[in-house]
C-alpha cells in the first residue's frame, strides 16, 4: 500500500485559504495526483487551506474526501521557558532541542523538559491513535513497531494535511522521534511525501519513506517552490522570536 501525504499549497493564513500562487500550486498538484492508480480513499484536514488544496484534485476525479478532525495540524503546545508563554513544540532553536537527547527518543520524547507545560503529549497520542485507527480501517493493525495485514494490496490512500502533522505521522510509521523530522526535514507547500509498505515477512509490514517533500509537479510546471514556513538559507535577523508564518 502507498500512503500519500500532501501538504497544502501556499497558504493565506489570514483567511485560512490559499494565495494566488497556492491555487496554481494546487492545480499543478492535481495534475500529478489524478494520474495515481487505485486510490482507495481520500482524507483531508478540516482546515480551509488543506480542503481548498484537495478540492482541485477531488473535482477533477469526481471524488470526495473524508474529513478527519485530528488532521488539523499538530495542535500540541508547550511552555516557552524563556517567555513563559505557550508555544508550538516543532520550532525550537537548534541548540535548545539538541541539548536534550531525550527529544530524539521515539518512546520518551514527550517526557523531555523542553516540551512540558502543555498538551504536547496528549496531541501526540491523539495523532498516533488517529493514524493507527485509520490504517486499521484499511486492514493494517499496529503490533509494536510493525503492522499486521492479512491481505496487503497495491492500494493508495491520499491525505491532505499540514507539515507538522504530516511529519508526526511519518515519525510514528518509522518509530522516529518527530523532533528529528520537524527540525531536520522540510516539506514545502503542495509537496508530496510517499510512504510505502514493505512486506518481507508474510502478513507483517513496515512503512518506508520513498519521497519526502517532493515538488516535481511544480518544477515540471515551471513554478518555483514557496518559502512559506522556511527560514532563510543565510541569516537575515529572522529567528524563533520572529519566525516565518507556520501552520499553527
Amino acid at each position: 500500500m502507498k500512503l500519500i501525504l500532501v501538504r497544502h499549497a501556499e497558504p493565506d493564513y489570514s483567511i485560512d485559504s490559499l494565495t494566488e500562487k497556492g491555487r496554481w500550486e494546487a492545480e499543478l498538484l492535481s495534475r500529478r495526483l489524478c494520474r495515481l492508480e487505485s486510490v482507495t480513499a481520500f482524507y483531508v484536514s478540516p482546515l480551509g487551506r488543506a480542503r481548498d488544496t484537495a478540492a482541485y484534485t477531488l473535482h477533477k476525479l469526481g471524488r470526495t474526501a473524508e474529513t478527519l478532525p485530528w488532521l488539523a495540524e499538530f495542535r500540541g503546545r508547550c511552555a516557552d521557558k524563556e517567555t513563559g508563554e505557550s508555544r508550538i513544540p516543532w520550532d525550537f532553536r537548534p541548540r535548545l532541542w539538541q541539548a536534550q537527547p531525550l527529544l530524539r527518543d521515539y518512546d520518551r520524547w514527550t517526557e523531555a523538559e523542553l516540551v512540558q507545560g502543555g498538551d504536547t503529549a496528549q496531541i501526540w497520542q491523539e495523532t498516533t491513535q488517529g493514524l493507527d485507527a485509520l490504517l486499521a480501517r484499511h486492514g493494517y493493525h499496529r503490533d509494536g513497531g510493525v503492522y499486521r495485514c492479512e491481505n496487503n494490496q497495491n492500494d493508495t490512500i491520499v491525505i491532505f494535511c499540514h507539515f507538522a502533522i504530516m511529519a508526526a505521522m511519518v515519525a510514528h510509521l518509522t518509530s522516529i522521534s518527530p523532533l528529528n523530522l520537524w527540525q531536520g526535514f522540510c516539506a514545502q507547500p503542495s509537496s508530496v511525501t510517499t510512504m510505502i509498505t514493505e512486506e518481507r515477512v508474510k502478513g507483517e509490514v513496515v512503512f518506508r519513506c520513498m519521497q519526502f517533500g517532493d515538488l516535481s509537479h511544480l518544477y515540471a510546471g515551471g513554478e518555483r517552490h514557496s518559502t512559506a514556513g522556511l527560514y532563510p538559507e543565510c541569516y537575515t535577523g529572522r529567528d524563533s522570536t520572529n519566525p516565518p508564518e507556520w501552520d499553527a
